[in-house]
């Protein structure tokens, strides 16, 4: 694979068997710098696998995987965050018994490994506002609305300031005021820290306001590629997800 610079993110032909099952198959993924990439697909559709393939936390069967122009087929999900690729997950990922301040220092450790406890501190606090979750510093973790607690734990994520962050189901849960303003967030987070986002979600309202563009994944493999309007009218896609209620 050749890398130009325009991509963060490319997989070729990267497959994933569990015993007789094809999770994932002949996948060629490609995430561009600066977009809001949506990885859709009913249930089953391998969403989760290729999640847990491009962050190290489950090892290919076949093909290849390249974060930031480097070849890193079955690095450790570590190694691969220390590059500047941090995820999370579809169940909150935070400590329940510590504060919210505490949990964003967590995650400082990865990107901040020099910093000065001032600094580690400092980012917290910047975080904390971009996330919106300043009032509730010192509070409990466990202890939150589960809105709340959705975004402590993309705070955690992105207190590192990954270059690629991707975002296992962040919406699951919110009402659609909360909704709106995590999209708010992820907006923000690119336009201010040139971040790019990939975002696995079945709100698809949501996909289709925040996302430059969507890749559909159907049976494990990808059944189309485009713009929230050409995926929108892309008969495949309506058919095997999207349902003709899309189509307006």
């Amino acid at each position: 694979m050749s890398n130009d610079g325009s991509f963060l993110l490319r997989t070729r032909g990267l497959s994933r068997r569990f015993g007789g099952l094809l999770a994932v198959s002949d996948l060629n993924l490609d995430i561009r710098k600066g977009e809001i990439l949506g990885l859709i697909g009913p249930n089953g559709a391998g969403k989760s696998t290729t999640f847990n393939l491009i962050s190290g936390f489950i090892k290919p069967s076949a093909g290849k995987l390249e974060i930031f122009g480097r070849e890193c087929t079955g690095w450790s999900p570590t190694k691969i965050s220390r590059m500047g690729l941090v995820r999370t997950f579809q169940h909150s990922s935070y400590m329940r018994t510590m504060t919210v301040r505490d949990n964003i220092l967590l995650g400082t450790v990865h990107g901040m490994a020099r910093a000065s406890q001032t600094e580690r501190k400092l980012r917290v606090e910047e975080t904390a506002d971009i996330l919106g979750v300043t009032p509730y510093l010192e509070s409990l973790a466990g202890t939150l609305p589960h809105g709340i607690q959705r975004l402590v734990s993309i705070a955690i994520a992105f207190a590192a300031r990954p270059k690629l962050l991707c975002l296992d189901e962040p919406l699951t849960g919110l009402n659609q005021t909360e909704v709106v303003s995590t999209l708010d967030v992820f907006r923000a987070i690119r336009r201010e820290f040139d971040c790019t986002i990939l975002l696995v979600e079945h709100n698809m309202k949501a996909v289709m306001s925040v996302c430059d563009r969507l890749v559909v994944l159907h049976h494990g493999q990808q059944l189309a590629t485009g713009t929230p309007a050409e995926i929108r009218t892309n008969e495949h896609v309506i058919a095997a997800y999207l349902g003709k209620r899309h189509d307006k």
